[in-house]
């Protein structure tokens, strides 16, 4: 492993997560009460024993630079060649942000060609699950591929936002189709398809070799899935590798969060008595920055609704439950839910407060919000959108950063 670079696509908008993505990058959304997106990625790498890692940022990024440096830098020894950087756009090709996938990694070649890997590993940052990719490697270097390409199967409806590829009964790629309207679906099999999970092994000289290429091409939009994959499996060995699971659960695990909706339910899935996503595997830890704070606390048990509890939820360190009520939500660190309150069916981020007699169903609140007393979120969604607050078609209420959140209220 001593011979791969990982580099790990963290510059994506995320618009579809607006407004969580107002002022943060996708990757640096917190996930799981205590985690960011991108830890997932990140973890998947130190347990593969991978140990120099390129983080390639654009939009918004500042707080996924501090987040890297907090909660990451000092697992590695930069005396012993092990690294995680973040790579701001550099514009060293042109003056220009990055134009696709492709054109990320390449306007970053000088970077990557000085660390001399025999492999590159192309990672996104914004997906969530659990990976050996040492184990894809292996299966690179053992069936002498220019490059491998990680492979899901997902249903028809699902496959059109998914490159679609087809291979022979020997594993190698022999049509690709980039989010195609009609996908084309596994043999035998005319429910699921072959799609790609945007993980990449590439033999490093083979790489770089077809970055210049495509960069000398006016036409091509400059992205591993629409340009480089299609123009080169009928010329080159190009191989599919199955996702392997490390999750330690009988079905594989593979989320992406990029709408409001399915973050929502990815992360109340960990609120079940035994979610698929089993975040308590000590085998295959998922790290990340861990503020020394407090654990929390729960207080008061008095009659008349005064009962500081939790059921089915997970609290975050620092947080206090006030004699209030909390069911099937997330409650990341620093938060203060007051007497008498009820929040069901929520995620609420660092800092978050909840005021006395205040209700929160099927709500995410960003980070440092503070409701007034008897705030009301998620009962009256009209209501809720007259505050401006965003609502989606499921009727998930999102409440974004804000300095003055009462004024809102009428308070």
């Amino acid at each position: 492993m001593n011979d791969v670079l990982a580099v790990v696509l963290a510059g994506g908008k995320g618009s579809r997560l607006e407004p969580l993505t107002r002022d943060r990058a996708k990757p640096a959304v917190p996930f799981g009460g205590t985690y960011r997106i991108i830890d997932f990625t990140l973890s998947n790498c130190l347990n593969s024993g991978i140990r120099k890692i390129l983080v390639l940022t654009q939009y918004k990024a500042m707080s996924l630079t501090r987040h890297v440096a907090h909660g990451w830098r000092h697992l590695l020894c930069r005396e012993l060649g092990e690294f995680i950087d973040v790579v701001p756009p550099q514009q060293r090709i042109d003056e220009q942000w990055y134009q696709g996938t492709a054109d990320a990694v390449y306007q970053n070649i000088f970077t990557l060609e000085q660390e001399r890997p025999e492999y590159v590993v192309i990672l996104a940052g914004d997906h969530i699950y659990k990976m050996d990719y040492s184990k894809m490697i292996d299966h690179h270097i053992a069936q002498q591929a220019d490059l491998t390409i990680a492979a899901l199967e997902v249903s028809v409806p699902e496959a059109r936002s998914f490159g679609v590829m087809q291979t022979n009964e020997s594993g190698q790629i022999i049509g690709f189709e980039e989010k195609p309207e009609n996908p084309k679906t596994v043999p035998g099999d005319d429910e699921h398809c072959l799609a790609s999970m945007g993980i990449y092994v590439f033999s490093a000289p083979f790489l770089f070799e077809q970055l210049c290429l495509d960069a000398t091409l006016p036409e091509s939009s400059h992205d591993f899935g629409k340009n480089i994959i299609p123009s080169i499996i009928d010329t080159h060995k190009v191989v599919a590798f199955p996702f392997q699971d490390e999750n330690s659960k009988q079905q594989a695990y593979w989320r992406d969060v990029g709408t409001l909706d399915a973050f929502y339910e990815a992360n109340i899935e960990l609120t079940g008595v035994e979610p698929l996503l089993n975040m308590y595997d000590y085998r295959w830890p998922i790290r990340t920055d861990q503020p020394n704070l407090p654990p929390p606390k729960f207080v008061f048990d008095e009659d008349e609704g005064r009962r500081g509890a939790a059921y089915d939820s997970i609290i975050a360190a620092g947080t206090i439950i006030s004699g209030a009520k909390v069911s099937r939500s997330i409650l990341g660190p620093k938060c203060r839910i007051e007497e008498r309150a009820e929040v069901s069916d929520s995620i609420l981020m660092n800092g978050v407060r909840i005021g006395p007699d205040a209700i929160i169903r099927r709500a995410i609140i960003d980070k440092n919000v503070d409701l007034p007393a008897g705030a009301q979120v998620g009962v009256d969604l009209e209501a809720d959108r007259r505050r401006g607050f965003t609502v989606t078609e499921s009727g998930l209420v999102v409440i974004p950063m804000i300095a003055d959140a009462g004024s809102l209220f009428g308070r």
